[in-house]
């Protein structure tokens, strides 16, 4: 059977990644915020209310399948904090889909909105299932069936969706018109990552690889690295990793390593990205590829390069990986890649990491401003959209790497310090409802 996303093969390449570890991306959040609590000051009291997500939802997705028989998924709608705002955060379908991962991605986009300063608290969702399981009509039953259990708290001023690892703007408008249609009224504010003409942004597709980009380049100014003839390699080939590598190839850098579910390719030389991207559409992976060599999985984080960019699933870069690695800057494009203990080696090596939550608000931030042209009905051009994201994110780096030279902090406490401060300030003037 084909899935729904066969045309966007290169999403579909996170399915499979080997993790590298057993702690749980619900473990290493924990982690993260008793490292940032020293520097809260008085707001540390509340520091507990991050370590509690404030709502979960399980539920069962039953669908009938094409032959006739009756399937069960089971279903997550995790709100960590909503202190500053409605619920933001995307859905994944993946076969690997745990409630302590929903968990974890719910609380790091809490932080990454605030870090941001986009008026969100932080949410997501997902179902257990392997979509390249299932037929298009299948895929649609369990996201309508996905939308109607959620839907008593989801909505455009309460919790809004938006794509992540296996969906899509196809996925968005399923979500979009089975809500519209429970509440009768059409609400494209519902959901972020739509098409277009449904209300979509323009640059939404792009708009985390985008960030990736703007704010890999500003890091790399920072250190000393030249953009041009800088030596990258990534890890995912979807949405977020293809988009980067094309910008970083333009600029003049050299994807020479490419990884993703399914294989590893290599050219020292510099990888031809349009015509990987091409094949990838093709065939649904990087594996093959004939203008490069085959690089085992493991190999892969011994490729001599300049920047690592892990743009796949959670826990990637563990303490063996973070030991071998050659990079001088990882930028995380995917959420929660490096395992805390990790975060130490790299440091101790002197490599430098934009961390997940700054790095990939690209898409989070053109999502805000998709909900925003959302409810004016007004909508805004490409250019317009890439300015204003460009300034954004760049605006909330400087605020944080400034903080990290202040308190002499990692990048990645630093994020934590700005994004838990503001959460936990709205937390407290907002004070508990009796």
């Amino acid at each position: 059977m084909t899935s729904a996303n066969a045309a966007a093969a290169p999403v579909a390449s996170n399915l499979s990644f080997v993790q590298p570890t057993t702690i749980s991306a619900w473990g290493s959040y924990l982690a993260q915020i008793d490292r940032v609590t020293p520097y809260l000051g008085p707001l540390a009291r509340n520091a507990e209310t991050l370590r509690r997500p404030k709502r979960i939802m399980i539920v069962d997705v039953p669908i009938e399948l094409d032959n006739g028989e009756y399937a069960h998924f089971e279903g997550y709608r995790v709100q960590h904090n909503l202190s500053r705002g409605p619920g933001k955060g995307g859905v994944r379908y993946h076969p690997d889909v745990t409630l302590e991962e929903v968990m974890a991605l719910a609380a790091w986009m809490t932080v990454k909105n605030a870090a941001v300063n986009l008026p969100y608290g932080g949410a997501k969702g997902g179902i257990r299932l392997d979509p390249r399981a299932l037929s298009c009509k299948e895929l649609e039953r369990a996201t309508r069936r996905y939308t109607s259990e959620i839907g008593v708290i989801i909505g455009p001023q309460q919790d809004i969706p938006a794509p992540d690892v296996n969906t899509d703007a196809q996925i968005m408008a399923w979500m979009m018109d089975t809500y519209s249609m429970n509440v009768g009224a059409s609400s494209p504010g519902v959901v972020t990552g739509k098409p277009v003409h449904l209300g979509g942004s323009l640059g939404r597709a792009k708009a985390t690889g985008r960030g990736v980009f703007v704010m890999g380049c500003d890091a790399m100014r920072r250190l000393g690295l030249p953009v041009e003839g800088a030596r990258v390699a990534i890890q995912g080939f979807g949405n977020v990793g293809s988009t980067a590598a094309v910008l970083f190839a333009a600029a003049g850098a050299k994807i020479v390593a490419v990884q993703d579910a399914d294989g590893a390719v290599f050219n020292d030389a510099g990888l031809a990205v349009e015509k990987l991207a091409g094949h990838v559409r093709r065939h649904g992976t990087v594996a093959g590829f004939a203008e490069a060599e085959k690089l085992d999985r493991e190999d892969f984080w011994d490729v001599a390069c300049d920047v690592m960019l892990p743009a796949a699933l959670e826990g990637q870069i563990d303490v063996v990986r973070a030991e071998r690695l050659k990079a001088r800057l990882v930028l995380e494009g995917a959420n929660g890649p490096t395992l805390p203990q990790a975060d130490d080696i790299l440091a101790s090596r002197n490599i430098t990491v934009l961390p997940d939550v700054i790095c990939n608000a690209g898409g989070v931030t053109v999502s805000y401003f998709e909900w925003v042209q959302d409810f004016a009905s007004y909508f805004w051009t490409e250019e317009q959209i890439n300015q204003r994201l460009d300034k954004i994110v760049l605006d909330a780096l400087h605020h944080i790497w400034d903080t990290a030279m202040r308190l002499n902090i990692s990048l990645r406490t630093a994020a934590f310090v700005v994004g838990c401060e503001r959460v936990l300030t709205a937390h407290a003037e907002r004070g508990l409802y009796p």
